[in-house]
């Protein structure tokens, strides 16, 4: 076992504590995870998108021999494609079969990566993507999310013509229930005994929630909107026909169902508007997906480029995202808030991973439990943020002291990833976009080649 994990890779904790460690990997992951459908609207199923990413995520964990510990959960690089598959259908139902055919292209293009370096092995990628490339772009991913965070905090506060926030009511209260979660998650993460460091966002979302139905309960007391920070409307609604078996078991609306539907309508050129719209960013998320697994591989000091290997985790990241999409229409991909929950929590036990997989799955049915997550304030969900992308930043920082600062050839790579990533040097090429942090990595691939390109003649 790694010194500085409190559960490996191989461990499997109790029942009862194997139930709340899944839980808390599943509020980690929740609001990205049902953001994106919310996003790309379109009639898309959020309890559908949560079931998706649990299948996605057992795939995932087939292909990698149970070895990484990381959740797949609705890609937002592929928001973009998704919309294009709508936007480019003649009915909704030819759109979400789109949906299908985008994720296919997409595990496609993972299939066939995962060919070559199985044939050529993965020394390649070291030397393409060292420390000093993948180093700041792991801190870029962290540093990307930062503004998503704050805006979670401010989530419920007006904003002026320049994007600031203006110190309302509504601010003041926001910003009290994301400190109260943020602090109480520092806190159980820095003074708990071992039990509680297991479990410092459960504790903090909980804390945080109560904190924000005080003041909602005042709110509706005193009719003071501002005061209203949580919206009901997902329980009110859960009720508002009767209390019947079918109010609390709901069949989520699969993807693959009303895709079907949309078979007639299929030609040649939206076919190659999908494969437009989805292939080259399955490019780009494979530079993410090398991110994610060498920052996941610092944390529980195993390479898993080398073991269960590249190969393996290419293929389960792609045919995971498919079949994650074939129930939630949503491409799935490695979750850096995953990655981050390992770190802080030091519990990288896979058996937790596929316990949230199953959690997931079967919350996706019920529900109430959806409603509650539904329920859950963006201020607070934004308090546990500040703290997940905050250690994938930290994580990249990490990465890079180790490097030798002192060698132009890493000091100019490592700035030019930051400043182009920080800076926002994303592309839009027909209705295909490149992230920042896909052009920062290109760039500081191309820079590191150069630099030691020069470097060996001299």
């Amino acid at each position: 076992m790694s010194k500085n994990l409190v559960y490996d890779i191989k461990d499997k904790p109790k029942f009862n504590q194997l139930i709340v460690f899944a839980f808390q990997q599943l509020l980690a992951i929740m609001a990205a995870t049902i953001a994106v459908p919310a996003i790309v609207g379109n009639g898309m199923s959020i309890s559908a998108a949560l079931f998706g990413a649990g299948i996605g995520t057992l795939v995932y964990q087939l292909f990698t021999k149970f070895r990484s510990p990381v959740f797949l959960g609705s890609s937002f690089a592929f928001i973009g494609s998704m919309c294009a598959a709508f936007a480019g259908a003649s009915s909704m139902s030819l759109g979400y079969l789109g949906l299908l055919i985008g994720a296919a292209f997409a595990g496609l293009v993972y299939t066939v990566i995962a060919i070559v370096v199985k044939l050529v092995g993965v020394k390649w990628i070291n030397k393409l993507m060292p420390a000093a490339v993948i180093g700041p772009t792991v801190a870029l991913i962290g540093l990307s999310l930062a503004s998503a965070a704050v805006k979670d905090v401010f989530s419920y506060g007006p904003q002026d013509s320049n994007g600031s926030f203006i110190m309302t009511t509504n601010i003041w209260i926001s910003l009290i229930c994301a400190l109260v979660t943020l602090f109480i998650v520092v806190l159980c993460s820095t003074y708990g005994n071992k039990k509680i460091k297991l479990i410092p966002f459960i504790i903090g979302v909980l804390g945080g929630y109560a904190v924000a139905v005080i003041f909602t309960v005042i709110g509706i007391a005193t009719g003071n909107d501002a005061l209203k920070v949580i919206d009901f409307a997902p329980f009110t609604n859960l009720v508002a026909d009767g209390i019947t078996f079918s109010t609390f078991i709901d069949v989520p609306e699969f993807t693959f169902i009303e895709a079907a539907k949309g078979v007639k309508d299929f030609n040649i050129t939206y076919l190659v508007t999908i494969a437009v719209a989805y292939i080259p960013v399955a490019f780009v998320v494979f530079a993410e997906h090398i991110a994610d697994h060498k920052n996941l591989s610092s944390i529980i000091d195993e390479d898993l480029l080398e073991n269960p290997g590249l190969h393996r985790t290419l293929l389960g990241d792609g045919i995971g995202s498919f079949s994650g999409a074939i129930f939630g229409g949503c491409p799935n991909t490695t979750y850096g808030e995953s990655v981050g929950c390992v770190a802080i929590t030091r519990n990288a036990s896979v058996a937790t991973i596929t316990a949230t997989a199953i959690l997931a799955i079967l919350i996706s049915f019920i529900s109430p439990f959806i409603a509650f997550l539904d329920s859950i304030p963006g201020c607070v969900m934004g308090g546990v943020c500040i703290t997940l992308y905050g250690f994938i930043a930290v994580s990249g920082l990490k990465m890079i002291q180790k490097i030798d600062l002192e060698d132009n050839a890493n000091l100019f790579t490592v700035s030019v990833i930051l400043i182009s990533g920080i800076g926002g040097m994303a592309m839009a090429i027909g209705k295909v976009t490149i992230t920042a942090i896909a052009c920062a990595l290109i760039l500081g691939i191309i820079t590191n080649i150069l630099l030691n390109k020069f470097k060996k003649k001299d």
